[in-house]
């Protein structure tokens, strides 16, 4: 790879993980655009290591105060709004497990096309515009329930669709369960540490089995871009949702649908 390579698809993968506006389509535009090779499974686990440092640095006095009440939940005293916290974002994680482990090559095989991104971008998007206009948003996280996060879960699953944005259907899946702009984004950030985790540990899994040479000045210089950009975006997004609303993010989303559309039909 070379080094504007290694700079575009860092920042891109750091940027688009944790903003409604799906991280598949975006680095699928340089290798349409300019031709660019897949990075491989290395540089993969690289960028991921670097967005789950982010999320989890940044939201580390609530990581670390849900998960000691969760603990301490099994012991004398029992359960607490954090430990529950901690129990809907296990619960919130199963869906995406099993759907990963069932449907991954399904997925991998008949839905990773510039058409089905193109689709799912636009799609996506107005059910983003549909959530910010009609509800609620009157609910903290500490109002979820299993059921609730069950929904989100579910919702998480569905972002293994390429286009789909993971960020994107649980911050649209929360405001439609009558979160506020806000409690949608910090949980489904909260969502992501496992689920990156899993996916993180699936690609070294891959990677070490696969005997792939290892670039380890790539692979750091990926890491420490994607932690910069993804931190740098989860600390902007959260201070500017509630002002701002989600109406930005889907106007690019069906601009973007719209241009990659217009790409693959010329």
């Amino acid at each position: 790879m070379s080094l504007i390579e290694i700079i575009v698809l860092a920042l891109l993968q750091g940027f688009t993980e944790f903003l409604p506006i799906s991280s598949s389509a975006h680095l699928l535009l340089p290798s349409q655009v300019f031709g660019w090779q897949d990075q491989g499974l290395a540089f993969d686990v690289a960028v991921h290591v670097g967005t789950l440092l982010a999320v989890v640095i940044y939201f580390r006095k609530e990581v670390a105060e849900i998960l000691a009440a969760w603990f301490k939940s099994f012991g004398q005293q029992g359960q607490t709004e954090d430990s529950k916290l901690g129990w809907w974002i296990i619960i919130a994680t199963i869906p995406t497990a099993i759907f990963g482990l069932l449907f991954k090559d399904f997925i991998e095989i008949y839905l990773r096309s510039a058409w089905v991104i193109a689709t799912t971008t636009i799609v996506f998007g107005l059910l983003l515009w549909y959530a910010d206009a009609k509800a609620q948003q009157i609910k903290t996280i500490y109002q979820l329930n299993w059921k609730s996060a069950l929904i989100l879960g579910l919702a998480q699953a569905t972002a293994m669709i390429p286009g789909t944005s993971r960020s994107g259907i649980t911050i649209t899946a929360g405001l439609m369960l009558g979160l506020n702009k806000e409690s949608a984004a910090r949980f489904s950030f909260l969502m992501a540490i496992p689920v990156i985790s899993m996916m993180g540990l699936y690609y070294s899994l891959d990677l070490a089995l696969s005997g792939e040479p290892v670039a380890w000045g790539t692979l750091l210089l990926g890491a420490a871009l994607s932690f910069i950009s993804a931190y740098a975006c989860i600390f902007f997004f959260l201070k500017i949702i509630s002002r701002m609303g989600m109406m930005p993010f889907v106007i690019y989303r069906l601009l973007l649908g719209a241009a990659l559309f217009a790409y693959l039909a010329w």
